[in-house]
């Protein structure tokens, strides 16, 4: 039995182990520094139970990096109290923090006036997309908060984690290359198909480069807005030799309608993988873009190694 002072006699008495000191000292772990900016991931597409959900997990993954990560919703599209627009959550955000400080100061509070952006605004895009960015820019100015728009999600080493983790999903891959099985059904050559044009295509290729590497196939991005630009990768690849094609989106899922890929993959005939979603790595590369842009990211997240 133990006494108001601790154990009884005789029992291990439980020591808090001391901190490791040195560089191999474990680093502490990062928190929402107080009174920070909002995070406010910018959703484009037509607003829907289906996209409000991605974006709930993409967000419940940056909280639980980030401990006190004030993290909100904007919808490129919205326009009421379920999925409202980018512009009311900025204008809301400003409210509030202006609330917190004049509860504080009548409350007799010493505490410094609210300065800096409001928030910064992340764009939950894999690749640029100028018609979207656009639109999420003007938003923030029609605002009038001050806010920091951030670049868009990709090219990163996570998002070709996350694209191979798809196509080995639909089973068009394999899930790990050192492993000695095969896939049937595993392709032969990716289309990794993109939204925004040449720019989009471009961004796409870099990380269809890392793709490649993890996969040992080739992979060449194609736009789905461009007419005619996923058939003629289709059949740029056929002709060096592939025979089992597979469409890999580069795209989180919001930013087009879903019934585009399916006819893209008719029109090839391939089969296709699901969009990204709210993989990890999704809600890892917005955090990543909050905290750069607010100096305190202790390191850019990193992709897992090729296997």
């Amino acid at each position: 039995m133990s006494s108001p002072t601790g154990p009884a006699s005789g029992l291990p008495v439980r020591m808090p182990r001391p901190r490791q000191p040195g560089r191999h000292r474990r680093p502490e772990p990062l928190v929402a520094p107080e009174g920070a900016p909002a995070l406010v991931l910018a959703v484009p597409g037509t607003p829907s139970s289906a996209t409000r959900g991605l974006a709930d997990e993409v967000i419940s993954i940056a909280r639980s990096e980030l401990p006190g990560l004030d993290a909100r919703i904007g919808h490129l599209d919205g326009d009421d109290e379920e999925f409202p627009s980018l512009s009311t959550v900025l204008v809301r955000a400003a409210e509030e923090r202006t609330a917190r400080y004049e509860q504080a100061r009548a409350a007799g509070l010493e505490v410094k006036e609210p300065e800096g952006p409001v928030a910064v605004v992340v764009p939950l895009l894999a690749g640029p997309d100028g018609a979207l960015l656009r639109r999420i820019r003007q938003a923030v100015m029609d605002s009038r908060i001050a806010a920091e728009l951030t670049d868009v999600l990709g090219p990163h080493p996570l998002l070709a984690e996350a694209l191979h983790v798809r196509l080995s999903e639909a089973g068009l891959a394999r899930a790990d290359r050192a492993r000695l099985f095969t896939v049937a059904t595993a392709a032969d050559g990716i289309i990794l198909a993109s939204v925004g044009g040449d720019e989009a295509v471009q961004a796409a290729g870099i990380t269809g480069m890392l793709l490649a590497a993890r996969l040992a196939v080739p992979v060449m991005a194609a736009a789905l807005d461009e007419e005619g630009s996923i058939a003629s990768v289709a059949e740029q690849l056929r002709s060096s030799g592939s025979q089992q094609l597979a469409l890999a989106p580069y795209l989180i899922g919001p930013e087009i309608e879903a019934s585009l890929l399916a006819e893209a993959a008719e029109e090839v005939g391939c089969s296709t993988a699901e969009p990204l979603g709210p993989y990890p790595a999704i809600g890892k590369l917005a955090l990543a873009k909050y905290t750069t842009a607010l100096g305190i990211s202790p390191q850019q997240p990193q992709g897992a190694p090729v296997r």
